[in-house]
């Protein structure tokens, strides 16, 4: 049994994970001082798990948290993350993803032994920014067109240098969209889903663009590969679904599932009060190879995009009828 600290252990990806974890590990959760997550809600995703208060841009106290877990695995997922939100206040998403990444990966090297730990790291498909050919594999060139994005490429590339330089074992994921989310409705497939079950009007915005959709369950599973393969450490790794679509063709399966009239879709108009982004930053597509993950940690999605949507549709009917 291994003892693994979680950061953004309140966030989507992170109860999950916890949760999945907590079965065979003993599990503890990083949890800001305030936090504005439903801890009701959350409760049955965090159960099994011990919390810790600290703050990652406090480097002190933070080593003092790491002190008192001993972690064997540091799995970092904590971060600001809407990227539109990033291009009006870009120096606090350098403070949150930059700066207490940094603080977190050089706390993990003053613990004894910093040779033994793991940390797998977060980082994301946007770092890789506008591409010219896909799938893109891990070797081409980040050039990451948000400051949410270049806030993860900076940390992405910093941590694998600090395998070499300081010993350190991290290993990076760059996961795609990821979808089957129980709270937040502002991301793409959850507005979609929520809005059609209810009958409000629908946006969708850049209908063209090409995205990769990946059930949560596949994300899980990503990082329990990485987790189990420690000797892939300074490596970094897509973990890519392949389930290509445009985001109209998204829309339109999810109108079929939900027996919502495509009709009242409006396509290539974004929600009112919407963020605005830079049309020069926006990616036509993102679509990852995901070979390497494959050979290497034997991971390999296995939730199709229509029975994740149907996952995703039936647990907010649930949640609608309660």
């Amino acid at each position: 049994m291994s003892r693994v600290l979680i950061t953004g252990v309140t966030g989507f990806i992170g109860s999950h994970l916890a949760q999945s974890l907590a079965r065979a590990h003993e599990v503890w959760g990083l949890v800001r001082h305030s936090t504005s997550r439903d801890a009701e809600r959350l409760a049955p995703f965090l159960r099994g798990v011990r919390q810790v208060t600290g703050e990652l841009a406090d480097f002190v106290g933070l080593l003092g948290v790491l002190r008192r877990v001993d972690p064997d695995v540091v799995i970092h997922l904590a971060a600001m993350s809407p990227v539109r939100h990033s291009f009006e206040m870009p120096l606090a998403y350098v403070q949150a993803n930059i700066v207490g990444t940094l603080n977190l990966a050089h706390a993990m090297l003053e613990l004894p032994d910093p040779g033994r730990r793991l940390l797998l790291y977060a980082s994301t498909a946007e770092v890789y920014g506008i591409q010219t050919a896909p799938p893109i594999r891990e070797d081409a060139p980040l050039w990451p067109s948000s400051p949410y994005a270049n806030t993860k490429a900076v940390t992405d590339t910093y941590l694998r240098m600090m395998t070499t330089v300081y010993g350190l074992r991290a290993i990076v994921l760059r996961c795609v969209n990821t979808y089957g989310r129980k709270i937040e409705t502002n991301f793409m497939v959850e507005y979609l889903i929520t809005r059609m079950l209810r009958r409000e009007p629908v946006h969708v915005g850049a209908p063209d663009s090409v995205r990769d959709y990946m059930f949560v369950t596949d994300h899980v599973a990503a990082y329990r590969a990485a987790m189990a393969h420690p000797e892939a450490a300074g490596e970094a790794f897509n973990a890519a679904a392949g389930q290509i679509v445009t985001n109209r063709e998204l829309a339109l399966r999810i109108a079929k599932l939900t027996e919502y009239p495509a009709r009242r879709i409006a396509f290539g108009e974004y929600p009112p009060d919407y963020p605005k982004r830079p049309l020069a930053s926006d990616q036509p597509f993102i679509e990852l190879d995901a070979t390497k993950i494959r050979e290497w940690l034997g991971w390999r999605a296995k939730v199709g995009l229509d029975e994740g949507l149907r996952r995703t549709i039936e647990w907010w009917r649930r949640a609608r009828g309660r």
